[in-house]
């Protein structure tokens, strides 16, 4: 099939003339989605209520709102720098935000922006909580009849899925198998890159394919800070890493703080080591401190800007092969003719950084090869016919993921809360986990803070019990936080419980102690360690300190000033959570002493009392965090 220009509204009409006026709409997740003909077909079924609409999908990406006023200040200009002015956000989102979704449209949801539905009744309703493997099965279930996604393309009369072929390649061999039929439609994106792998496809894979200009910009994720606590987290798991092994992580600050860590740690071993004996932590049996000589192949369900800084540190660079013995003398040590040829990173969809975006487009005919994308039931498990050659592939494993809590026998938090409102979703977790004790040499690495505040007071993240957990105790495995590492694989209740309290801050253990001898599950006589005595944040923040752990540790697209005033503006949220905090802060602020940071957002020449105090208060504020 050729690519046709049409208009939004013939798109529409063409699909609606195949359909019988109820849509059961399948959206792939992020960056995938062509907002403005998605808002074409939702606004024609606000127009029209004899049409039932039903979106399925998942992370629905959008401009942050702002709420108070000092942050729209903050946030407006950068906002319309990065995204453009005229970046079409989801109709779908606007609603649901103001609780007017009309009564003709449903949108199912089975993951979420972290936090962007708490609060929201008719969002939390209307979410599935799917492993992300699931999702092309839930879709078929459903009634999937129509699918909308943006392309690459054409390469040599052929397109490219690009970003997301993670469930469209699921889904179509599920619909096959069952004979059933699905209207998919496809818009050329000029932007996104011509990604190889399974992700190459041929035109007849859409009922109707169009190259009519989408309008919108790739959404581009803006890069944020790694703070000081998130760094010891992943300095802390960049140990376990093990050389001519295979990796998967998620996106997130922790995940940054690894990066750096492990190209801290290939770049400048000495450097790398001297903090380790600083730090001098309890050590695993899956510890690893030298470089990388045989590489990392890469493979995650995301592929984001992690892979593309490894890849530029000569870390990504371990290859793989479709032919189990052509693998299998790979993983021997054979020195091949194939070699520069094989894959170096499979993922399932990707999102990130408009340099991310940049790299992925300019990859040259020699490398493009080497970066594939895949389907998540290939990425995400070992089913399908091909395990042995995706474990020799994927030797020596580390499957690297955050959660938010951790129970004292090992179940992970990661997607919920104890009144069952969810915070993101499961998406591939679970798959990873459970993968990791499928495989001989394979290790599931969960990452978390040790504390977290909230009102004003510090809570621990590793708790005695919580009403709602994403991964079972019974596939609890290794732990990593700040503090340190906890290996809980085939240990016992008691045997876990130790390792936890080692790597929880000080303040907390004797609580969660107490609560496991009053439960028999450690002895009474057990006394938390002394150097677990010394879990700190001031003995934390001694060590992973700029400029060896900077806090932009991969750029940033923020200007030198707002990047002065975000640490500021978390710090100012922070002490309106406390009212003593507030009036300290509003006596000793003075304002005279930033200009630039009050000029970027109009506090310049306060007119009104308000404007002066928080004048008074940003000053203060950008004191506090060292902007001086």
């Amino acid at each position: 099939m050729g690519e046709q220009r049409l208009s939004v509204e013939e798109v529409v009409d063409r699909a609606l003339a195949q359909l019988d006026g109820k849509i059961v709409m399948g959206l792939p997740l992020a960056l995938g989605k062509p907002n403005r003909l998605v808002n074409a077909f939702y606004q024609r079924a606000k127009a029209d209520r004899a049409i039932r609409l039903e979106i399925v999908t998942a992370l629905s990406l959008d401009i942050p709102q702002p709420g108070h006023w000092l942050e729209a200040r903050m946030a407006g200009p950068f906002l319309e720098r990065h995204f453009g002015a005229d970046y079409p956000r989801l109709d779908y989102l606007r609603d649901l935000a103001d609780e007017a979704l009309p009564d003709n449209v449903r949108v199912i949801e089975f993951y979420l922006q972290s936090g962007a539905a708490l609060g929201h009744a008719q969002r939390q309703r209307d979410y599935i909580s799917s492993n992300y493997t699931h999702v092309a099965r839930d879709l078929v279930d459903r009634g999937v009849n129509l699918t909308l996604q943006l392309v690459a393309g054409p390469v040599e009369g052929r397109f490219s899925l690009s970003s997301n072929p993670d469930v469209s390649l699921d889904l179509r061999r599920r619909l096959d198998a069952a004979g059933r039929r699905c209207f998919n439609i496809g818009q050329v994106h000029p932007d996104l890159p011509f990604m190889a792998g399974d992700a190459v496809i041929d035109p007849d894979f859409f009922d109707l394919l169009i190259d009519t200009d989408p309008g919108q910009r790739l959404f581009a994720l803006p890069r944020t800070p790694v703070e000081t606590q998130d760094h010891a987290v992943g300095f802390h798991a960049s140990r376990l890493v093990a050389d001519d092994g295979t990796l998967q992580i998620g996106i997130g600050s922790l995940s940054d703080a690894l990066i750096h860590s492990l190209i801290l740690r290939h770049r400048d071993n000495a450097r790398y080591r001297a903090v380790l004996a600083e730090l001098a932590p309890a050590p695993c049996a899956l510890d690893e401190h030298g470089r990388f000589s045989a590489g990392l192949y890469g493979a995650s369900e995301m592929f984001m800007d992690a892979f593309m800084h490894l890849y530029r540190a000569g870390i990504l660079k371990r290859e793989v092969f479709d032919d189990l013995e052509l693998q299998q003398r790979v993983n021997a040590g054979e020195s091949l003719e194939e070699a520069g040829s094989g894959a170096i990173m499979d993922g399932g969809f990707f999102l990130g950084s408009n340099e991310f975006y940049d790299f992925l487009r300019k990859l040259n005919r020699s490398e493009r090869p080497r970066f594939r994308m895949h389907g998540v039931g290939r990425m995400n498990q070992l089913y399908g016919g091909n395990e042995r050659l995706e474990i020799a592939q994927r030797q020596h494993a580390r499957f690297i993921n955050t959660c938010m809590m951790v129970t004292a026998t090992g179940a992970a938090v990661s997607d919920g809360l104890a009144d069952h409102q969810v915070v993101s979703g499961v998406g591939g977790q679970y798959n990873f986990v459970a993968m990791a004790h499928a495989m001989d040499d394979g290790r599931s690495i969960l990452m978390l803070r040790a504390v977290r505040e909230s009102g004003g007071k510090r809570h621990s993240n590793i708790v005695w019990e919580y009403p709602h957990t994403t991964i079972p105790r019974h596939l609890r495995d290794l732990v990593v936080t700040e503090y340190g590492v906890a290996d809980l694989r085939g240990r016992t209740d008691e045997e876990c419980i130790q390792a936890l309290v080692g790597i929880m801050d000080a303040e907390f253990q004797d609580e969660l102690v107490e609560r496991a001898k009053s439960a028999g599950k450690l002895a009474r006589n057990w006394q938390v360690p002394a150097a677990a005595r010394r879990n700190t944040p001031e003995r934390v923040a001694s060590v992973f300190a700029p400029p060896m752990f900077p806090d932009w540790p991969f750029g940033s697209d923020f200007s030198e000033v707002e990047r002065r005033l975000i640490p500021a503006l978390k710090q100012l949220k922070a002490w309106s959570q406390r009212r003593r905090s507030l009036l300290a802060a509003l006596w000793r602020g003075r304002p005279g002493q930033y200009p630039e940071e009050l000029a970027r957002l109009a506090l310049e020449r306060p007119d009104t009392l308000r404007e002066r105090a928080y004048a008074r208060l940003l000053a203060a504020a950008l004191a506090a965090s060292g902007q001086d």
